[in-house]
This record gives structure tokens, C-alpha cells and sequence, in this order.
């Protein structure tokens, strides 16, 4: 009987010290991995902004500004960008939660008339194959140099005048929300970037 009791707690010890051993090793790589992490996170972003923005001289990333909207959970990150002391434009972080598999997250850049200039997918887990096309350029070219003000965003299932992904209508009404999210977004960015000119 005792033997059968030193097996077990000879077991239970040996696995208490694999399992304090994992513990810190996961840890101790996690902790190595965090700056390379965040430095290709933030690689990705500024590479998205050249693409959605119109050429701009300062640094939007030190410029973001958060703003708070009743349509997102967190806050909405805008990255205005300049051409000397002009203003030419906003990068808008869009996203919704109505994809087929969750969130989908966007940046929009917007010229300071409001058109859309270029659209980047931040984050997605679409199905593969369907959902994922939306990084595709037949897709994507569609919210270029639209002016929502008088363009109908929503599919065309819906009354609108986008082509939706085939098998991922879903995905494709998820997408233009997030972008009408940030329009809207930009809007009220705009109007107070104008009333403080003035």
C-alpha cells in the first residue's frame, strides 16, 4: 500500500515541476516574442496607411487620434495625414462584428473631399476561399473613388450597388458596414477639422 502511495505522489510531483516548467518557459518565450510582435503589428499599419492614403509628409501614427463611437466597442482610430501643413486626407480603422465568423476590420482612407481613396482588410477569419476574398482587387476596387454621400453602399441583394462576394454575402454586407462605420466617423472628424480652421 505504500508503495502505491509513493508512486502517486512521486507522479503528482513530477508533474507539478513539468507543468512550473511550462509555465515559465511559455512565459519567459512570450515575453521574447512580445517586441517582435508588436514591431510587425505596427510594420503592417504604417505599410496599410501608404496604400489608403493620399502621399502625405508627416507620421499618422504619432498623429492617431481615438475617438469614441456608439458603433464600435473600443475606441475608433483615425490617422489624419498632412502634406506640409494641409490636411489631405484620414485613415479610418472600420470594423462590425456581422461577418459570417466575426470581426472583420478595415482601414479606409479617405481623401479630404470625402472619397475613398484605397481600402486595406486589417483582420478577418472569413472562410477560406469565400469570405477571404474580400482582400481580392475585384472586390476591394469597388469602394474605390466612391462618394457615399451619393453611392449606396450596401449589396446589391440589398438595394445597393456593390457586388457581393458569391457564397459570402455575408461577408460582403459586414464589409460595407464597417466602411459606412468609418464614414461616418470621418464625417464628424472632417466637420470639426473645419470648424477649428475657422
Amino acid at each position: 500500500m505504500s508503495k502505491k502511495e509513493s508512486t502517486f505522489i512521486n507522479m503528482l510531483g513530477t508533474l507539478l515541476i513539468i507543468t512550473l516548467v511550462s509555465g515559465f518557459s511559455l512565459g519567459f518565450v512570450d515575453d521574447l516574442t512580445k517586441g517582435p510582435k508588436a514591431k510587425a503589428k505596427l510594420e503592417r499599419k504604417i505599410q496599410a496607411l501608404k496604400i489608403v492614403l493620399p502621399e502625405f509628409t508627416n507620421n499618422p501614427v504619432a498623429d492617431l487620434e481615438l475617438v469614441k463611437s456608439e458603433k464600435a466597442k473600443d475606441s475608433v482610430g483615425m490617422y489624419p495625414a498632412y502634406s506640409g501643413t494641409d490636411w489631405v486626407g484620414t485613415a479610418v480603422v472600420g470594423s462590425s462584428t456581422k461577418g459570417f465568423s466575426g470581426l472583420i476590420k478595415l482601414m479606409i482612407g479617405f481623401k479630404k473631399d470625402g472619397i475613398i481613396k484605397n481600402v486595406v482588410v486589417l483582420e478577418q477569419k472569413e472562410t477560406p476561399g469565400l469570405g477571404t476574398k474580400m482582400k481580392d482587387e475585384k472586390f476591394i476596387s469597388q469602394y474605390r473613388n466612391i462618394d457615399l454621400e451619393s453611392f449606396n453602399i450596401k449589396v446589391k441583394k440589398d438595394g445597393g450597388e456593390i457586388d457581393a462576394l458569391t457564397g459570402a454575402t455575408i461577408t460582403s454586407r459586414a464589409f460595407s458596414e464597417a466602411v459606412q462605420m468609418a464614414y461616418d466617423e470621418f464625417k464628424k472628424s472632417k466637420k470639426l477639422r473645419v470648424e477649428s480652421k475657422k
